[in-house]
């Protein structure tokens, strides 16, 4: 292994991108572009996860049961949180695959059982190509019948006062108290940002759909930028921003809507039958912001 390792995390470089990823959810813990962070670390069970995946789907299950096929299937609380949350990925060692001064590949496994009736081989690779940082995720089904899969990546960027995003949707999802999606609607001003617009100073935690799974995000006091670019099956993506906490906000790429299990169509979860694959990668782009001539 060419590539340093720190503790439980190891380090990959390629010009002036530098991150740092563990076999603990096969997650970034950190990330910077030219020394400067793009990525905090705010999520995970311990809130040192910069960005981690989500398999075999993402967010939370209402009542933490679901109905496929004909037959009925429930599941356990895996956190804190009293619904079933973000899959089992996150929260497990993954086997380091292969590695290098660049990228490094995890592999994690799981056969059914009393928290989850979902039994998959999932993949993520972890890739810098260029001022890009590369995240391919996939999962196999291998269980016995077939089951609703998704997948999502959920990453923590940086936030600053003057942080602008663009991102384009033509249907926006209202919030429930318990946090899942409640109606489907236009998407409001105030979360509209076709074009590049402040991060507005409010709690958030929606999903939104009709995504062509393009984004940009611009940093002006870091002079920096990220052009983010989703493709396969991450369709649909998820914004959260605390109230909490000012330092970071989330834009998650998925292939399905929060609760998708109850949601028509499933929310977009893929029935999987047996040894059939999901994937989808996430591509960050950073580059410098222009320099504005004196006086614009």
């Amino acid at each position: 292994m060419n590539q340093e390792q720190a503790g439980d995390d190891i380090e990959l470089r390629h010009g002036d991108i530098a991150v740092r990823v563990s076999r603990r959810g096969a997650a970034v813990t950190a990330a910077t572009y030219r020394g400067i962070p793009f990525l905090v670390a705010a999520g995970g069970p311990e809130g040192m996860m910069a960005n981690f995946a989500m398999v075999p789907f993402g967010n939370r299950v209402e009542g933490n049961i679901m109905s496929f096929a004909g037959r009925d299937y429930a599941f356990q609380p895996n956190t804190s949180d009293p619904l079933y949350r973000h899959g089992d990925g996150w929260l497990s060692l993954w086997q380091l695959e292969d590695t290098g001064v660049e990228h490094a590949q995890f592999t994690f496994s799981r056969s059914a059982d009393g928290v989850s009736p979902y039994a998959y081989l999932t993949r993520q690779e972890i890739r810098l190509a260029g001022d890009a940082l590369v995240l391919r995720l996939s999962v196999e089904n291998r269980g016995e019948a077939a089951l609703p899969f998704g997948l999502g990546q959920h990453p923590f960027f940086a936030r600053t006062p003057k942080t602008r995003l663009t991102i384009t949707a033509d249907r926006y999802w209202s919030e429930r108290p318990d946090h899942l999606p409640e109606m489907p609607g236009p998407v409001p001003d105030y979360f509209d940002f076709r074009s590049e617009k402040l991060l507005p100073q409010r709690w958030m935690n929606n999903a939104f759909e009709g995504w062509n799974g393009r984004a940009a995000i611009a940093w002006p006091e870091l002079g920096i930028q990220a052009a983010l670019e989703a493709d396969g099956a991450l369709d649909r993506f998820m914004l959260y921003m605390p109230v909490n906490r000012s330092d970071f906000f989330c834009l998650e790429p998925m292939s399905h809507l929060p609760n998708g299990h109850h949601l028509p169509d499933f929310g977009g979860l893929a029935p999987l039958a047996p040894g059939e694959v999901l994937a989808g990668t996430v591509t960050i782009l950073m580059s410098a912001l222009p320099v504005q001539p004196k006086g614009s």
